[in-house]
């Protein structure tokens, strides 16, 4: 049976894996799901998503793409989820956990559901009933326009069953990506809500003029800042240093393809929180997670100065020169 596989979402990542899943000589059937109608119709007619990564030529069949989220789903036995987190409740509104079951659920989101504090694969676990060894989550350091390049990228894919990851793995190999799998799904997908706060707070430094030796420190502290936390939520024997992690961190923090670093050097140039997303026009997930990383560590109690510091400069208005300083005493 030729394994159907469908994707949930239209911007520039979503538009990426289609054009792995396209370019994978793996004989599969394609399905994707964009709540842009006229950005269907022009992908129908021209092969190129006109908003998100528009050089980038996608080789799908026309009738399977669709508004029609319930049509998509039903049609698919994989179904990847590529939605800012902050939509994610709104897009599966119509998606019964029954509709879910018996099929693979990918997230490629990066991010935490705000109104519920989850991660996306507890999201699905606890408001849709998907079994964990269900979920994958798709990790590492892969920003979407060097994928449209075909820069050589190496993603991870993380499921309880490892069987199941390395399935889905063999869909995404092409000549530019490389696949690794793991079944740490609660560590790769913390630490990729993490690292997205820390490169928040590399662009907020780079914003206010610090150099590149302040961001070395600074990362190097970020990422024994991710250890303590996934260490905690999710205790298991795990290499830190592995790319879903320590390269996924690097790129989002250093990275001119990053918006979450491009939403934090506006704010250390002085934008507001309001404006800076206004003049983006794009999720910086970053924003989100580090208030839901707030409430949650109250549970945990990690030592995260880091974290906190960009807490306090985007929910408590505090002035990014003053917290980066004092921050800067706490770091080694």
């Amino acid at each position: 049976m030729v394994p159907k596989i469908a994707m949930i979402g239209g911007g520039s990542w979503a538009t990426a894996i289609v054009k792995m899943l396209s370019d994978n000589l793996t004989e599969k059937e394609i399905y994707w799901w964009m709540r842009n109608g006229e950005a269907i119709e022009h992908i129908k007619k021209f092969k190129h998503n006109p908003n998100y990564l528009s050089s980038v030529e996608l080789k799908i069949k026309p009738d399977n793409i669709s508004t029609d989220i319930n049509c998509i789903i039903n049609a698919a036995d994989y179904i990847i989820l590529n939605v800012p987190a902050a939509f994610l409740k709104d897009t599966l509104e119509s998606v019964q956990p029954g509709d879910l079951k018996g099929k693979k659920i990918i997230s490629a989101i990066k991010g935490i559901v705000p109104e519920d504090n989850l991660i996306i694969g507890e999201f699905l676990h606890e408001i849709y009933q998907v079994p964990y060894h269900d979920i994958l989550v798709l990790s590492g350091p892969c920003h979407a326009e060097e994928v449209a390049l075909e820069k050589l990228s190496y993603l991870t894919i993380a499921c309880t069953d490892i069987g199941t990851a390395s399935t889905f793995a063999t869909f995404l190999n092409t000549r530019y990506i490389k696949t690794n799998v793991s079944d740490d799904i609660f560590g790769t997908e913390y630490a990729a809500v993490l690292k997205n706060i820390y490169a928040v707070a590399s662009g907020i430094c780079h914003g206010i003029g610090y150099g590149d030796n302040f961001q070395a420190v600074l990362i190097s502290n970020a990422i024994r800042e991710i250890k303590r936390f996934v260490d905690a939520v999710h205790p298991i024997n795990r290499d830190i240093k592995e790319s879903a992690y320590l390269g996924d961190l690097l790129v989002t923090a250093y990275s001119q393809f990053s918006r979450n670093r491009t939403f934090g050097n506006m704010i250390g140039k002085g934008y507001t929180v309001k404006s800076a997303q206004l003049e983006m026009n794009m999720i910086a997930e970053g924003y989100y997670a580090v208030k839901c990383m707030h409430i949650k560590n109250q549970t945990y109690d990690v030592d995260m100065p880091i974290s906190k510091a960009v807490h306090r400069i985007l929910y408590e208005g505090r002035s990014p020169q003053i917290e980066m300083k004092l921050l800067a005493e706490k770091l080694n």
